[in-house]
């Protein structure tokens, strides 16, 4: 087991930001098209996360054009510019499944949870 973790500790980045479930993120994506690598931002709610190691995961889901679109990103990938956390959330759940079937304004609120200023660092 110890060979697996050293392993997985060269490819785990040390520099990706704090976010929870319940938060909106804007995910900045590295996409190749053609010969050329452009950054296209996807930004949602993280509904979840999962995972170990340099495998972990997380999904965000948001409403375009009335229909709910999820994307799953590998947290530690090396595509994946930057993930900018633009609102926090307060939730109850670990994973936010139930979003899926809300429609409208619903599917896009989670409680906004209040930073205090000796929280903020």
């Amino acid at each position: 087991m110890n060979k697996i973790a050293a392993v997985e500790k060269k490819h785990i980045k040390q520099d990706v930001p704090q976010f929870e479930i319940g938060d909106t993120v804007d995910v900045h994506f590295k996409i190749k098209e053609e010969n050329k690598m452009r950054v296209q931002l996807f930004s949602g709610i993280v509904i979840g996360r999962k995972g170990k190691g340099s495998s972990k995961t997380f999904t965000v889901r948001r409403i375009s054009y009335g229909e709910g679109v999820e994307r799953i990103f590998p947290l530690y990938s090396p595509r994946i510019e930057k993930v900018v956390v633009k609102k926090r959330g307060k939730v109850r759940r670990a994973k936010l499944y139930y979003l899926r079937e809300k429609t409208g304004k619903k599917a896009t609120k989670v409680k906004e949870k209040i930073v205090h200023k000796k929280d903020r660092t």
